[in-house]
């Protein structure tokens, strides 16, 4: 019997696509270098950025540095327009995504959260409108492990007190999240209601996993 219900963030209960991006490209444009330059030192910090082994304002700094552009001011515009960006993602919610939390809540489901995110997002999400309605949030950044590290999941049902026959999880796909949670045993659903076809989005549909095109075909699927 289903007791909880596992939600990814990105792209899953939020997306980035529906809102000015500012991702790479637009940060190395207002910092005055090539994307090339500036992802040099970002992308290979990526994976230490989601462990919490560095902020975003320390990888920017060294960018900055590295490239003899450094000054308080423009470090404090892109932190603000990177904090910016992921709190305007809030903002553009598909319309079913708050009934369908309150539904699980109302029918006495536990919800959790196991999002892989950064320094510059933990804030933005813990303060953000779907917060309060999860029971236990696993973020990355806190926990100094990510998806697809099966710990994560581990931990977090832990704290929901179920097993993972016991459990439901819900993304979009990325970080291999889908494959881990179905070989720990729990039911794994792709979430596709924020997928766009033809986009920058890293995740198309994987046909192997049952997909929700809605977000309440969560609640559809639970009831069967």
């Amino acid at each position: 019997m289903t007791r909880a219900v596992i939600f990814d963030m990105f792209e899953t209960l939020i997306t980035h696509y529906k809102s000015p991006l500012y991702f790479g490209a637009q940060m190395a444009k207002d910092i005055g270098i090539t994307e090339t330059e500036f992802r040099k030192i970002w992308t290979p910090t990526e994976h230490d950025r989601s462990i919490g082994k560095i902020t975003f304002e320390e990888v920017i700094t060294c960018i900055l540095k590295e490239n003899n552009r450094y000054s308080e001011e423009l470090l404090k515009t892109i932190t603000d327009k990177r904090v910016a960006a992921k709190v305007e993602c809030f903002k553009h919610l598909q319309e079913e995504i708050i009934p369908m939390l309150s539904a699980l809540k109302e029918k006495g489901y536990l919800i959790g959260l196991i999002s892989n995110c950064f320094s510059e997002e933990t804030k933005v999400i813990r303060e953000s409108e779907l917060f309060p309605y999860f029971d236990a949030p696993y973020l990355s950044y806190e926990q100094g492990v990510a998806k697809p590290d099966e710990e994560i999941f581990k931990r977090c049902m832990k704290e929901l007190g179920v097993t993972a026959g016991e459990c439901v999880y819900v993304g979009d796909g990325g970080s291999f999240e889908l494959e881990t949670a179905g070989r720990l045993g729990m039911k794994a659903i792709q979430a596709t209601w924020y997928l766009q076809e033809g986009t920058t989005q890293p995740v198309g549909r994987k046909p192997e996993f049952l997909q929700a095109d809605k977000p309440m075909d969560i609640l559809n699927y639970l009831e069967r």
